[in-house]
C-alpha cells in the first residue's frame, strides 16, 4: 500500500465532525451525529447547508445538473416519500423523520462503502489483523522504516487499535458489521462517547498534560499570520472558554468539560432543521409545506438534506 493510499484510507476513517454554523471554526469539533452538513449554516451567504440537509450530502452535486423540469420531477417524488400519510403536505414531523433517515442512509452506505475493503475472508466480520494488514500492511512490524514522519504514523494505528478495541463489544477481537460502524462512527454510539473525547483532547493537547488549556482551545481554531488582528469571533470564544467550557474555573477543559463540548447530546439537530425548513419554505404560515411552495423555493431545497444534497436519490429499496 503506498504512503498516499494509506494517508487516504485514514482520512475517509476520520468522523472528527466538521458541521458548522456562523463561524465554522468555533464549532468544528463539535459532533452532531451523521454530520447534516460540511458547510457553515450561514443563510447570508447561501444554503449549502439547509441543501444538504434537505437532500443528503453525497450527491450535492447531481441536482444542479438537471434541468429545472426535472428538478421538480425528481423533488416531486421526493416529496412524496417524505409525506407519509399522503394527504398533500410536509408536516414538521414528517420532515424531521425524512432528515434523521437520511442520516442513517449516510452512515450505512459509508459502511458498505469500506466493508469489503477490509473484510479479506468474506466471512462477514472485520478482524484487527484484517482492518490493521489492509490500512498498514504495507510497513513491515508498525515499523515504518520508509516513512519520514514515522511517530506520526505509529500514532495513527495506535489510535485506530483503541478505537478497534473500544467498539469491539465483546473483545473478541472481531468487529461485527455494528461495532465495525462503531468504529467508523464513534460519536453514534453511547458507549464509545470515551473513545471520542480522547482522540479530541489527543489533537488540542500540544504539551500532553491531558487537558486543554486556552491557548490549545483557540490554537486549535486560529492560527494568525504573522502581524495578524484575531477577528472577533476569536474573542467571543475566548469569553466561551473562560465562561461555559472551564465550568468549574480551574483554567483548562478536563474530559468531562471536553464532553459536554462536543457531545451535546441534548440537541436534536435534525428538528432544528425541520424547523429552520419549514420557517423559510412555508410560504403561507400554516405550518406544512405542499410541493408548490417547495418548488417556489427550488434554489433553496436543492441545496439541503432531504433531496441528498441534490442527488435526489429515491429508490424503491429505500424505505423508510
Amino acid at each position: 500500500m503506498s504512503t498516499m493510499k494509506l494517508l487516504t484510507s485514514l482520512v475517509s476513517l476520520c468522523v472528527l465532525a466538521a458541521v458548522a454554523f456562523a463561524v465554522p471554526a468555533q464549532e468544528k469539533r463539535i459532533h452532531h451525529h451523521a454530520d447534516l452538513s460540511d458547510h457553515a449554516h450561514d443563510d447570508a451567504h447561501g444554503f449549502q447547508y439547509d441543501h444538504e440537509a434537505f437532500l443528503g450530502k453525497e450527491e450535492a452535486k447531481t441536482f444542479d445538473q438537471l434541468t429545472p423540469e426535472e428538478s421538480k420531477e425528481k423533488l416531486a417524488k421526493i416529496v412524496d416519500r417524505i409525506d407519509m400519510d399522503k394527504d398533500g403536505f410536509v408536516s414538521h414531523g414528517e420532515l424531521h423523520y425524512w432528515i434523521k433517515h437520511r442520516q442513517r442512509r449516510y452512515i450505512e452506505e459509508n459502511v458498505n462503502k469500506h466493508w469489503n475493503d477490509y473484510d479479506q475472508n468474506q466471512d462477514g466480520k472485520i478482524a484487527w489483523e484484517e482492518y490493521k494488514n489492509t490500512t498498514y500492511g504495507y510497513y513491515i512490524d508498525d515499523e515504518f522504516h520508509d516513512i519520514e514522519d514515522k511517530a506520526r504514523y505509529k500514532s495513527m494505528l495506535t489510535r485506530d487499535e483503541r478505537r478497534f478495541k473500544m467498539a469491539d463489544r465483546d473483545r473478541d477481537g472481531i468487529a461485527t458489521r455494528e461495532e465495525f460502524t462503531a468504529f467508523l462512527h464513534p460519536e453514534e454510539f453511547d458507549y464509545m462517547r470515551d473513545v471520542v473525547v480522547q482522540e479530541t483532547v489527543d489533537d488540542i493537547d500540544k504539551d500532553g498534560d491531558g487537558k486543554i488549556n486556552i491557548h490549545e482551545y483557540i490554537g486549535d481554531m486560529f492560527s494568525p499570520e504573522s502581524g495578524e488582528t484575531e477577528p472577533e469571533w476569536v474573542h467571543t470564544e475566548r469569553k466561551q472558554f473562560s465562561d461555559f467550557r472551564d465550568s468549574n474555573k480551574d483554567g483548562y477543559m478536563d474530559a468531562d468539560e471536553v464532553a459536554q463540548w462536543i457531545l451535546p447530546g441534548e440537541v436534536d439537530h435534525a428538528d432544528n432543521e425541520a424547523k429552520h425548513l419549514i420557517h423559510e419554505t412555508d410560504t403561507n404560515k400554516d405550518g406544512r409545506l405542499t410541493l408548490s411552495e417547495l418548488i417556489e423555493h427550488l434554489d433553496f431545497i436543492k441545496i439541503s438534506t432531504i433531496t441528498d444534497y441534490g442527488g435526489m436519490k429515491v429508490e424503491e429499496h429505500d424505505e423508510l
